[in-house]
């Protein structure tokens, strides 16, 4: 949502609460605008409206994570829909190409196991391993309901040595929706998402270390 969705929002927070003859407060009105920025106000709608009408569970006020859950689906559910973006996209564009996922949580994960190009490294063996890895990294986000730091892109092979070279990257493969895919390009940085600085003798950090120049 947009910071201009807020009062069309909050009127539509005050009538569910209205409706479960519970007061708004101002606390729980920020922790609802909080937990749905990610979403469209109309879905958002939707969602509230499924909750309602739902003879298991509309009897009760809903819950920002019922909401959540509802748009997203479950933790596991959205781990392994993500993982299977990411088992598509190594065996069928392969890691000499440069990616953006439509998901930025990807993205983290990702490097945070070593990056795009030591993920195509892996074996058939490894891969239930490394799939096992992914979801529970992915899962610890998911659950948080956090968009973490994340770069720009996935570096492929094909571009890391072109940037050896001086030579210009090429443009990614957008995976998944593409539009979606745009816009963790466009929030993600240029720098590595995990770096280290080294330390001079009297304790200045003297540069830093981005952390694939450390393989």
């Amino acid at each position: 949502m947009k910071p201009t969705d807020q009062p069309r929002f909050s009127a539509l927070i005050s009538d569910v609460f209205a409706f479960y003859r519970q007061d708004a407060s101002k606390f729980a009105m920020n922790v609802w605008w909080q937990a749905m920025q990610p979403f469209d106000l109309a879905a958002v709608a939707e969602a509230l409206n499924r909750h309602c009408v739902n003879p298991d569970s509309g009897q009760f006020m809903p819950k920002p994570a019922d909401v959540v859950k509802m748009l997203r689906g479950s933790s596991q559910d959205s781990a392994l829909v993500a993982w299977s973006k990411v088992d598509k996209a190594v065996r069928q564009v392969g890691t000499y190409q440069t990616v953006a996922f439509d998901d930025a949580v990807i993205h983290r994960v990702i490097e945070e196991m070593g990056g795009w190009i030591a993920l195509g490294e892996k074996t058939e063996r490894d891969w239930p391993f490394v799939a096992k890895e992914f979801e529970n990294r992915y899962r610890g986000y998911a659950m948080r309901n956090e968009t973490p730091e994340h770069s720009k892109v996935l570096i492929g092979i094909t571009d890391a040595n072109n940037q050896k070279q001086g030579f210009k990257s090429t443009a990614p493969v957008l995976i998944g929706d593409a539009s979606s895919a745009k816009r963790v390009l466009l929030s993600g940085s240029d720098k590595p998402a995990i770096g280290f600085q080294r330390l001079d003798a009297g304790g200045t950090a003297t540069y830093e270390i981005p952390l694939e120049k450390l393989s």
